[in-house]
């Protein structure tokens, strides 16, 4: 798909998964979550986003909700939503009555994103007492979700608050399940690259060849996640996306970790077969690393490909002076 769009211009936004860095704490990882969420505003970033993550010790956002409610009530300006709610995890009675507060309380600012992965390892899932749902239970609760927010007084079972209140609700994925389904329902559509890079260009064709129009939106509006690491130079962007192979790794190996120092060669903390492994994964291909001249050729060719009309970036990395510099770099690129 080629479009004549360029990233100047565009939406820009940020998925946060309110890292956990080696040595500090969840506290001090929600505090650097709001100091980035009010950083973002001044630098104009569209909205940020907070991941629902299970059983993982790098990762504070897991109750996704509350955290979207500490970090709207800090900011004016920025959209904050989720990125997103796993719905199987859920009872989406709940989700509306969750939702439908944070809108009460930051009326146009909430976004509800959603997303069909279990957000964990098979014990997290077993633990939070759900059996294992097929896409057609997925779609049921979309659209049971989606009739609390609707003004329907004869409903014997009603969201209060969520009843009559207008919450965008996107459709995450990284497959054609959810792009043919916001493309049924008209709903906005979120391609998940920083997971998944090799079925963005279908998935998003898919999704705009089949969208029908609908009272949320009249044309198709996609937005497509990337893992970015920038810096002043190459050289240092390899060295701290070094943080982010190590988190990799440690999903690979079952050993889960926090957030971890950059190294200098991944040698350093990885053995050979695990570096093979490495290099070979596709998570490796969702790594956007470079300065300033490689990483705006790649989201310029993440445009022309895909006709994007948002980006929302997202990056691990352990210290939070690297990651606020990150996404003041990446804004800078818009000016």
């Amino acid at each position: 798909m080629k479009a004549d769009k360029t990233f100047h211009g565009i939406p820009l936004s940020i998925l946060d998964t309110s890292n956990i860095a080696a040595g500090s704490s969840v506290r001090e990882s929600l505090l650097d979550s709001l100091e980035l969420a009010q950083k973002a505003e001044e630098w104009g970033y569209n909205r940020i986003w907070f991941t629902e993550h299970h059983n993982m010790p790098s990762v504070a956002s897991a109750a996704t909700s509350l955290v979207i409610g500490y970090i709207a009530g800090a900011t004016k300006r920025i959209r904050v939503g989720s990125g997103g709610i796993m719905l199987n995890n859920h009872a989406p009675l709940m989700v509306a009555e969750q939702f439908g507060t944070l809108e009460s309380m930051y009326p146009g600012r909430i976004d509800l994103g959603l997303g069909r992965a279990p957000g964990g390892d098979p014990a997290a899932f077993a633990a939070i007492r759900r059996i294992s749902s097929h896409g057609d239970d997925f779609s049921k609760m979309l659209h049971e979700l989606r009739t609390y927010f609707n003004n329907d007084d004869s409903a014997k079972v009603q969201a209060f608050p969520g009843k009559g209140l207008f919450i965008p609700i996107w459709l995450l994925g990284s497959s054609d399940y959810n792009a043919r389904l916001a493309a049924k329902l008209g709903l906005p559509f979120s391609y998940a690259g920083h997971f998944s890079s090799d079925y963005i260009v279908p998935a998003v064709q898919l999704y705009r060849n089949l969208f029908q129009p609908s009272s949320v939106l009249s044309k198709p509006y996609v937005m497509v996640s990337m893992n970015v690491t920038i810096a002043d130079t190459n050289e240092q962007a390899q060295y701290l996306a070094s943080t982010q192979k190590q988190l990799f790794l440690s999903s690979y190996s079952g050993r889960k970790y926090q957030i971890m120092p950059p190294v200098k060669e991944m040698s350093q903390v990885a053995s050979e077969k695990d570096i093979l492994f490495l290099e070979q994964s596709p998570l490796l291909r969702t790594l956007v690393i470079g300065d300033r001249e490689t990483i705006n050729s790649r989201l310029q060719q993440l445009i022309q490909e895909t006709s994007a009309d948002e980006i929302i970036i997202t990056t691990q990395m352990y210290r939070q002076e690297d990651r606020l510099r990150n996404y003041e770099i990446i804004a800078e690129l818009l000016q």
